[in-house]
Parts: structure tokens; C-alpha cells; sequence
């Protein structure tokens, strides 16, 4: 069972997807602190001083026991800009991905020299 557990850990695509997920876990975190401190801010300046990170509905003031209960809606808003934005990257990078995919497929195969003598012997063949 180790040796199929190792085989299977040190395959090509398990490496490679470990690697993207851990790039891509560093990449959210970039992402957040872009929308939350350079995105944000000019935003909420703009809609005249609002603090994203502020905006909350109270269900329920907080108590001497209690904290309050509340709807974090401002923060909803910058985690749905976080997505966009990894989504549009994601997709741009994708794209990018398939049009160097159709370059590749696009660009005749020159053949080799073992299949040009062959070609040259059964054209000499045939005459």
C-alpha cells in the first residue's frame, strides 16, 4: 500500500496540481488585499466616506454576555469583488492558455527525414 501511495503522490499531476492549488491559495490571498485596500477605499471615497468593512445590519445589540448578532453585508460585497476578479484572471489566463493551444495545432507538422526517403523511395517505386 506505500508503494501505490507513493506512486500515486509523486505522479506528474498530483505534483502539479498541488502546486497550483498552493499558488492559487497564495493568489486569493493577493486578491483579497487588493480589493480590500487599494479597490475598496477610492470606492467607498467616492460614495462619500463609506467603509466597506463597516457596513452591517444589527439583528441584535450586543450584550454585557453577548456580542451582537449582525448581517456583514459590506464584507459580502468585497468577497464578491474578490471572485470577480479571480474569475476575469482565471479566464484570462485560460484564454490565453487555448490560443497558444491553436498556434501549436495550426502549425503543420514538417515530417521527418525517415518518412521523406520513404516517400522518395515509393515515388521511385511506382515509376
Amino acid at each position: 500500500m506505500f508503494k501505490e501511495f507513493k506512486a500515486f503522490a509523486l505522479r506528474g499531476d498530483v505534483v502539479d496540481m498541488a502546486i497550483g492549488i498552493v499558488i492559487g491559495g497564495a493568489f486569493g490571498k493577493i486578491v483579497s488585499s487588493f480589493v480590500t485596500d487599494i479597490i475598496m477605499p477610492p470606492i467607498g471615497l467616492l460614495l462619500g466616506g463609506v467603509d466597506f468593512t463597516k457596513l452591517v445590519i444589527t439583528l441584535k445589540q450586543a450584550t454585557e454576555t453577548t456580542s451582537a448578532v449582525t448581517i456583514n453585508y459590506g464584507l459580502f460585497i468585497n468577497t464578491i469583488i474578490d471572485f470577480i476578479i479571480i474569475a476575469l484572471a482565471i479566464f484570462l489566463v485560460i484564454k490565453q492558455i487555448n490560443r497558444f493551444k491553436k498556434k501549436e495545432a495550426a502549425k503543420p507538422v514538417e515530417p521527418t527525414e525517415d518518412v521523406l526517403l520513404l516517400r522518395e523511395i515509393r515515388d521511385s517505386l511506382k515509376k
